[in-house]
């Protein structure tokens, strides 16, 4: 597998598990999953083969993380935890949204991901920090 994206995590909070993504070792974005009962994302340290997809709620393109137990893990648009399922939501940076800790600017740095992404059918993920 080759690995083009790097998901370091930063931080693993109650309120959402905050990450940075690299495209073969440059930082573009930052990203935000749910964290459950336990603490942890769905999402564990590894490596993970990701396959292009679509988002059928939102209705646009996408790649599907291929985590052993679980379906439909997708990049996508968001900005604070409750925002995903167990998907990683991609945006520019961090802030506050509301009195919560968040990702901002979720359309623009997803776009950037897909700009990135957009022309391959997979690409390999490694996941750490967590």
């Amino acid at each position: 597998m080759n690995v083009r994206l790097q998901l370091k995590t930063v931080a693993v909070r109650g309120d959402g598990c905050f990450s940075v993504l690299l495209w073969d070792g440059i930082p573009f974005a930052v990203s935000v999953e749910r964290t459950f009962a336990d603490g942890k994302p769905v999402i564990g340290n590894g490596k993970f083969l990701c396959k292009r997809d679509f988002y059928h709620r939102s209705g646009y393109p996408t790649y599907e993380i291929q985590v052993d137990g679980h379906d439909r893990i997708l990049f996508h648009k968001g900005n604070v935890e409750t925002n995903s399922e167990a998907c990683i939501c991609v945006a520019e940076s961090f802030g506050q949204l509301g009195g919560a800790t968040a990702i901002l600017d979720s359309r623009h740095g997803f776009d950037e991901f897909m700009l990135l992404t957009g022309s391959i059918d997979s690409f390999g993920m490694e996941v750490s920090g967590r």
